[in-house]
């Protein structure tokens, strides 16, 4: 049977086009390749909530690609080049959404914790959680996404200290973790995969966990215990009338102005008042707070605590919320070109030496002795897991999003798909497409799958494919 054009286009669709991985390079993330800085412009991703987390369902947020595919368009429209996943299952495939995001330039930024016992450190009980059945689970979640070039980082554990009692006996198991898949990594992945943290904006104790978990014991600025970068969830700033005075990030811009590793909000987006409007986007990538690496907006699905950017019908549709156009009418106004664009420094702050004199409050656990890994853990890390899940870039079929997607004024989206990028670039406000999410009476339709492709494609490569179509057809 003779290949028509559009199945022609569809087999360009699936080339396996990827972006630059990240690397750190002192308090920047920085594209591999150009040696460009790279500010974090995403979303938090976890569909179902925390609560949807069931690892014997055979689902979790990366195992379907038609969802990822419809959610992939919506956040490349939005401007983002990142999601952070808190909940995966390590036995599941995640080819076709890790391969979907990477076509479009956006990164992943995965937790190996989970909130099912045994499957993170617990706060109340850190010396029991920390065992070598946990540190399995960590390590098949680094196999299973080892693979992926757009896989950014990963985050060894969040809010671990939430309070001044928990940051008495927590610090050194966060550190030994971090220790643990890092020694991992090194060991079984082709290429190093930055582990960091991410911690509750609690202020009595924020600085502190920033300067323990960025210090260097015995002050080896090799030390694989040491965050490679520092996660803040962030919800200080509400409403349209706050300021970056009155929402403390001037203290925040103050507090890491030395430091040695990127920070990033891994969530902001203070819900009261509602719907959001956002007005701290233009704070976060301005010139003010180019100390930090950007962040996450929390989160892109609505949840029961009322978060979201777009709500998924009971029916299998979705509508997007007014959030949605309040950030994407933000993202629309940022120049993060100008940010990204400029070569990460050659001069590198060496980290603090770890002592008792990196962290203010007597009441921090500021304890330098590290737990040993657990035996069978430490047998892990010298022979790896046996037969794990371990996921690879692979052919994306289709572009076009198949189900209907509704915009804030109930009319629904027409042409929704992706846009796969050409050159191993990350996908920014700049190269966002037509917003198909627009608030306005009519919204614009996205590009179709067949037309973006095409306009990304040199027109020698399409020549010689269409020679090798005639070749089959003959």
């Amino acid at each position: 049977m003779m290949l028509s054009y559009f199945t022609a286009l569809g087999l360009l669709a699936g080339a396996a086009l990827a972006v630059n991985p990240v690397v750190m390079k002192g308090a920047d993330f920085v594209d591999s390749t150009t040696n460009n800085r790279v500010m974090v412009i995403g979303v938090d991703y976890q569909p179902g909530g925390q609560s949807g987390y069931d690892p014997g369902s055979g689902v979790d947020p990366l195992s379907n690609g038609t969802v990822c595919l419809r959610d992939a368009a919506l956040m490349q429209d939005l401007g983002l080049n990142t999601i952070r996943v808190y909940n995966v299952d390590p036995d599941l495939n995640h080819d076709q959404c890790a391969s979907i995001f990477n076509e479009v330039g956006i990164y992943m930024i995965v937790d190996v914790n989970s909130p099912l016992g045994g499957e993170s450190i617990d706060r109340s009980n850190p010396s029991g959680s920390y065992t070598a059945s946990y540190l399995n689970r960590t390590f098949a979640v680094v196999e299973a996404f080892k693979g992926y070039p757009n896989t950014m980082a990963f985050f060894a554990g969040n809010e671990i200290i939430n309070d001044v009692p928990t940051s008495k006996a927590n610090p050194p198991y966060i550190r030994a973790v971090q220790r643990d898949l890092k020694n991992y990594i090194a060991k079984h992945s082709s290429r190093s995969i930055p582990v960091g943290y991410s911690a509750a904006d609690v202020r009595e104790v924020l600085q502190d966990t920033w300067a323990y978990l960025q210090c260097a014991i015995d002050g080896n600025d090799k030390d694989v215990s040491r965050s490679d970068f520092f996660g803040l969830n962030s919800y200080s700033w509400c409403g349209d009338q706050a300021t970056f005075q009155s929402a403390g990030y001037d203290a925040l811009v103050s507090m890491f102005s030395a430091t040695t590793i990127p920070v990033f909000f891994s969530e902001y987006g203070c819900n009261t008042p509602s719907p959001r409007v956002f007005n701290e986007v233009q704070a976060l990538y301005g010139p003010q707070m180019t100390t930090l690496s950007g962040g996450l907006v929390y989160e892109f699905t609505q949840e029961t605590s009322n978060f979201g950017l777009i709500n998924v019908n009971d029916n299998g549709t979705a509508s997007l919320l007014v959030d949605y156009d309040n950030l994407q009418s933000q993202m629309s106004k940022l120049n993060v070109t100008l940010l990204q664009s400029s070569n990460a420094s050659q001069t590198q702050a060496q980290p603090p030496a770890c002592s008792s004199g990196v962290v203010s409050s007597s009441q921090f656990g500021a304890n330098f002795t590290l737990p040993s890994t657990p035996s069978g853990a430490q047998d892990l890390i010298n022979n790896g897991l046996s037969n794990p899940q371990q996921g690879k870039v692979v052919q994306v079929s289709s572009t076009q999003v198949p189900m209907s997607v509704y915009a804030t004024n109930g009319s629904q989206i027409e042409g929704l798909a992706i846009k796969p990028l050409q050159g191993n670039q990350a996908n920014t406000p700049n190269q966002a497409g037509t917003s198909g999410g627009s608030a306005s009476n009519t919204p614009a339709p996205k590009h179709s799958g067949a037309t973006g492709l095409a306009s990304h494609m040199p027109g020698v490569f399409l020549v010689g494919l269409f020679s090798c179509i005639i070749v089959l057809v003959l």
